[in-house]
């Protein structure tokens, strides 16, 4: 069990992290290359993204870090569910959001059921942890995409993975190195999508 610190800091203006939040990009996971999080790194970022909003402190969520190894029996392993998929040929060309970069982390919703704190709550606490740990990826010079993909809702898939019967992937966070900078996407303006009352 991890000892309580001191009182933590309270918080100030910092330039850089309003910058990289307002500029923050996910890159393209296929295109993710190394260098990648080194072990030293990776422990870092996973305790960053395990510090998350989580009502109830019942750590609703589990993370499995993926090697290269699982990852390509993975995908090997998923080409035949992707003939099952709508588009077979975009199925098995996503794969290679699995394979391609030089780091994943598996994020699982393990809500806790019967619960005072609602599922949805403990649900949307998987997705901060997601989150955070792009940010932390960000934070130590990589890039990260936050993915899904057919494979994270086929249940056949879903055993490959082993995901419980109560569980569901919350997303792949994929971590490396982009040789150019992802394209600027729309985004939406905050007048379309903030109402003062």
């Amino acid at each position: 069990m991890t000892e309580l610190a001191a009182p933590l800091a309270l918080p100030r203006r910092d330039p850089a992290l309003i910058d990289y939040l307002s500029t923050r990009r996910s890159a393209p996971a296929q295109a993710l290359a190394g260098p990648g999080p080194s072990d030293a790194d990776l422990e870092a970022i996973l305790r960053i993204g395990l510090r998350t909003p989580d009502h109830g402190k019942l750590f609703p969520w589990r993370l499995v870090v993926l090697s290269n190894e699982t990852r390509a029996a993975l995908a090997h392993a998923l080409q035949p569910l992707a003939d099952d998929q709508p588009d077979p040929n975009k199925a098995r060309a996503v794969l290679a959001k699995l394979t391609a970069p030089p780091v994943t982390v598996m994020v699982i919703s393990t809500p806790v059921r019967d619960h005072k704190v609602p599922v949805w709550e403990q649900e949307l606490s998987a997705g901060a942890l997601a989150m955070n740990l792009s940010h932390a990826a960000f934070a130590h010079g990589f890039s990260a995409s936050w993915i899904t993909d057919w494979y994270a809702y086929d249940p056949r898939a879903l055993s490959l993975f082993g995901i419980g019967e109560a569980e569901r992937i919350a997303g792949f966070i994929h971590m490396g190195t982009l040789e150019t900078p992802p394209m600027e996407r729309p985004r939406p303006d905050p007048e379309d999508k903030v109402v003062r009352r």
